[in-house]
């Protein structure tokens, strides 16, 4: 069993750039970041690399003498870096389970390298959003939800796939900061299901603390 759409950051799988033109432009682009890049990065004892990185400017103006950022010191950098464009910026919770998606030592908080992931997964989930949102209007239809997601390579039933429809829409319709939290639960609990399907066989054998902690989390 594979998981397609795991390690392509939701990306299409057609001619879609992976570079996009954002609220503020990002010289050099996004660098491309391994999935299992570790956490746990000191970007004080990397200073000199961080500095020479362009995100850095975005990332250090917001994190604390920690080197890390919470949910609302991450809310605050995306807002400021404009990857949102014209589309409502992010709220809260979706920024918390952003953190929890990639809050691989349980900090509750995420580092420079974690945050490069982060957006390097968002700049490809917005592309795929403007590719259906012709109109501009911050919203998709169900379907295209839908579409999207099929897309990304995730085989999911329909009974699944109308279940996600109804969480994340809105008097039918998605909108951008709901199509983001959908992507990020959908990689995450992908992320946890494929850790522990060691056979690669979509088959796993849970117990209820484990599945809690999971579900709870993100």
């Amino acid at each position: 069993m594979t998981y397609p759409g795991f390690g392509a950051y939701g990306a299409y799988r057609g001619q879609i750039p992976m570079q996009m033109a954002m609220g503020q432009p990002v010289p050099g682009g996004v660098p491309s970041v391994a999935h299992a890049a570790s956490s746990g990065y000191s970007v004080y004892s990397g200073a000199y690399a961080a500095a020479a990185d362009p995100m850095w400017t975005f990332f250090s103006a917001i994190s604390g003498q920690d080197g890390e950022v919470d949910a609302e010191e991450l809310q605050r950098c995306l807002t400021q870096s404009g990857i949102t464009g014209t589309y409502t910026p992010f709220s809260l919770e979706t920024c918390r389970i952003m953190i929890s998606m990639l809050d691989r030592d349980n900090t509750g908080k995420m580092g420079f390298n974690e945050f490069k992931e982060l957006w390097a997964a968002l700049s490809a989930w917005k592309q795929n959003f403007m590719m259906i949102d012709q109109d501009r209007s911050g919203t998709v239809e169900l379907h295209e939800l839908t579409q999207v997601i099929v897309a990304m390579g995730y085989r999911l039933s329909p009974q699944t796939l109308i279940a996600i429809v109804k969480r994340y829409s809105k008097n039918g319709r998605i909108f951008f900061d709901d199509y983001v939290a959908c992507c990020v639960k959908l990689r995450a609990l992908t992320d946890f299901f494929r850790r522990r399907d060691s056979m690669q066989q979509g088959i796993v054998n849970l117990v209820y603390d484990d599945f809690l902690q999971c579900t709870m989390a993100i």
